[in-house]
């Protein structure tokens, strides 16, 4: 967020959490991009906060406590208060139980796909409407196309970048098998060692597709212990999620700290993967 509404929205969570009866006399951020994440204390509560249009908060409760009806490793609301969306001074405001970290901060890739593989059991029995994986892979071929909005990156890099999301995107389809509900985004950002495990939190990238294209976002260690996934079609997520990040860096209003030094580091790596013997994206054409 801009440091403008960041100083709105912390006041509208500490007003919210205290017309709950939350005392919120201190803050810390946990985390800022396109939501802002909170820490209010005393009351101990993760507060997240977001612009009033993004209305996915919605869905992210409602998620979360299906998921944890059926046993899923996540994050829940707090339970002091009901689980809904409060609305203050044109943000919306969800309120989430804070976790203390585990002895080790340490995550072993065995540990983190068994509790991947337990979330998708969960997530593949609910029937709730969420776009497809494909629609993410359009708002990054779309963002390449606008060169006002992505003026920075080069012709060559621009060319690589559609030619990648186009062609993977296919392949990913036609080759990717079964197609569930997905967490979207599970990389180790959103993933928490606590007391009581692994849980997995931020659903607002939930989508359907192949469960490879989940475990695309894992480190690659991750992969390797999840049972029954097509390494080959893994590796073929791996570049086309390298794709999309890359192409988010080189968005004029991206925020991420040293974005565009990643984004140029990114595209040598994509370079990379196309050239190898083992991996000719033209070959799965």
């Amino acid at each position: 967020m801009r440091a403008s509404e960041v100083v709105r929205a912390v006041g509208a969570a500490r007003s919210i959490a205290a017309s709950l009866g939350l005392a919120a006399d201190d803050v810390t951020v946990l985390h800022d991009s396109n939501k802002l994440t909170l820490r209010l204390l005393p009351c101990d509560v993760v507060a997240r906060v977001a612009p009033v249009a993004h209305q996915v908060a919605r869905f992210e409760v409602d998620l979360a406590q299906r998921l944890v009806e059926s046993g899923c490793p996540v994050a829940v609301p707090d339970p002091r208060v009901e689980p809904r969306v409060h609305e203050r001074d044109g943000f919306v405001v969800t309120l989430w139980t804070f976790y203390e970290p585990g002895p080790s901060h340490e995550v072993s890739p065995a540990d983190y796909a068994d509790a991947l593989k337990r979330l998708h059991a969960g997530l593949s029995r609910l029937d709730v409407p969420a776009p497809h994986f494909t629609d993410r892979v359009e708002q990054a071929q779309r963002l390449v196309a606008n060169r006002d909005r992505t003026p920075e990156l080069a012709h060559a890099d621009r060319e690589l970048l559609g030619d990648t999301l186009r062609s993977l995107r296919r392949v990913v389809g036609e080759r990717g098998g079964a197609e569930q509900l997905l967490h979207g985004e599970p990389h180790p950002g959103n993933v928490l060692a606590t007391a009581h495990g692994l849980l997995f939190i931020d659903f607002e990238t939930c989508c359907r597709g192949p469960v490879a294209f989940d475990l695309a976002h894992a480190p690659e260690e991750v992969g390797e212990r999840y049972p029954g996934v097509e390494q080959d079609v893994l590796r073929v997520c791996r570049v086309l999620v390298l794709a999309m990040i890359t192409t988010w860096r080189w968005d004029r209003d991206d925020r991420l700290p040293n974005g565009r030094r990643l984004g140029a580091e990114w595209l040598g790596r994509i370079r990379t993967a196309l050239d190898l013997d083992d991996f000719d994206a033209r070959g799965w054409s």
